[in-house]
Order: C-alpha cells, then sequence, then structure tokens
C-alpha cells in the first residue's frame, strides 16, 4: 500500500509538471487561442522568448492600449516564464477593454499557467461562450479543471473540444495526461500514442509517451521514444532525465529545482 501510494504521488507530481510546463500538457500557444497574433519569425516567443519580451514591451509601453501589443508582450512572458508578470500585465490589460475576449483568453491563459486555476477557469468562460466555442480554450480548461482534481468534469471539455478539432494532438496529450492523474496508465498510453502518431505532435507529446511507457516498467521503449529523431546531445540529456524521474518513482516528489517532465531538454 505504502509503494502503490508513493507511486500515485509520484504520478500526480509528474503529470501536474508535464501540464504546466507544455502550457498544460502541449495546449497551444496564447495566440493559437486568439487565432490572431501570431509574432513575426524574428520575435516568435516560440524560437526567442527574451527578445520577443524586449519588442512587445516596448510596443504594449509605447500604446498600453494596443491589444496587440498586450497579447503579444503576454505571450512572450509566458514563454519566457515569467508568469506572474504576464498575469499582472493582461489584468491591467482587460481592466482596460472589459470584455475583449481575446484578452480574456490571454488573462485566463496566464492565470492557469500561473497556477491559479479556478480564477483562471472563471476568466476563461467569459472569453467564449457555448454558441461559439473555441476549442483551444476548452482544452485550457480542460487542465484547470484537472488541476483542481475534477478529471471526468476535464474529459468532458477535452471530449468537446475534439469535436471540433477531432485528433488534435494538443487536446489529446492533455486528455493523456489527465489518465496519467488518475492513474489510468495504459488508458493514458493509448491515448497519448494517438497523439504521437500525428505529423503535428511536437516534441513534448513524444516526451510525456516516453514518460508513461517508461512508468508502466518498460523503460527501453521509453528510451527509444524520447531520444528518437534527435541529435546525440539532446538525446542523450533526455534519456538521462528519463532515468532521474523514473528512479523516484517510489519516493516522495516535489524535489525543488527540478526539470519540467514535458519538455526535458530544454526549459519553458
Amino acid at each position: 500500500m505504502r509503494r502503490q501510494s508513493s507511486l500515485a504521488r509520484f504520478l500526480a507530481s509528474a503529470a501536474v509538471t508535464a501540464i504546466l510546463a507544455t502550457g498544460l500538457g502541449g495546449c497551444q500557444t496564447m495566440s493559437d487561442i486568439t487565432g490572431s497574433i501570431t509574432p513575426k519569425a524574428e520575435a516568435n516567443p516560440d524560437t526567442d522568448p527574451h527578445r520577443a519580451v524586449e519588442i512587445y514591451g516596448e510596443r504594449y509601453r509605447a500604446n498600453p492600449k494596443d491589444i496587440e501589443a498586450a497579447l503579444g508582450y503576454g505571450q512572450a512572458l509566458r514563454a519566457a516564464g515569467q508568469r506572474a508578470q504576464a498575469v499582472a500585465m493582461l489584468e491591467q490589460a482587460n481592466l482596460a477593454h472589459p470584455g475583449n475576449k481575446p484578452l480574456l483568453a490571454g488573462y485566463g491563459r496566464a492565470l492557469v499557467d500561473n497556477g491559479n486555476f479556478q480564477q483562471g477557469l472563471d476568466v476563461l468562460a467569459r472569453a467564449h461562450t457555448p454558441e461559439d466555442p473555441d476549442w483551444r480554450i476548452l482544452s485550457v480548461q480542460g487542465t484547470a479543471l484537472d488541476q483542481l482534481g475534477r478529471h471526468d468534469e476535464a474529459r468532458r471539455y477535452y471530449a468537446s473540444a475534439l469535436k471540433i478539432a477531432p485528433g488534435d494532438p494538443s487536446v489529446l496529450s492533455n486528455l493523456g495526461l489527465s489518465y496519467v492523474l488518475s492513474n489510468d496508465l495504459p488508458k493514458a498510453e493509448e491515448v497519448l500514442r494517438q497523439a504521437y502518431a500525428s505529423g503535428k505532435a511536437d516534441g513534448r507529446v513524444r516526451q510525456n509517451l516516453g514518460l508513461v511507457v517508461g512508468l508502466q516498467g518498460r523503460f527501453a521503449e521509453a528510451e527509444s521514444i524520447v531520444k528518437a529523431d534527435l541529435p546525440a546531445a539532446e538525446a542523450a540529456a533526455n534519456v538521462a532525465y528519463l532515468k532521474q524521474m523514473l528512479s523516484r518513482k517510489d519516493n516522495p516528489p516535489g524535489a525543488p529545482g527540478r526539470l519540467p517532465v514535458a519538455s526535458l531538454s530544454r526549459p519553458d
């Protein structure tokens, strides 16, 4: 019983860090939520978040009423790991533009990223409507519910998102991590394999799948998953971190300073 309890705590901790690390388990960036603010290549937070913070920060400070600048700045801050700053800035932007749905989406996402799950849910509920739902926001709402332990409710949100965007790997990845949180590893693997098989899945989906396979004792297979098609140094770093995570499954989780599970080879 003690061993099972320890493993359950590890699963919960691992899934939580994986969800947080990937913008809640592989969810899209805030530009994807709004669908209208993908930054230019030289300022893209996915490739150079610190440069994007500079660019959008200057633009936002020059004109705090610029909604696109506020959204880009919030995305850049989140991508750079400055989640509390993103919350504070987007809160001010929402006060200046009450009811603006893209800003509500960005603010709610930032709250969830920062661990303010219930508040994030409340904000995201106002960012779209049942008559015109946004599948990306539905997926983020699902991850917030998972963080609050409301797994069945979270999966209804994922199901709704998948009706709008069938087979989307980010939603499937979040759904897979939901099953990890409730200690249903076979189901988690099944769903994550669906996400992994998608041509649109990114490396973080692969890391989530590798973790779940490794947690079931199939380390050789997990190793092959996390290092597939990667440069040698990056593959070695991923494997080393996977070993580190799996070695903790019988110990209390939460060691300070550990890297996010879902992005084994790079900070998020």
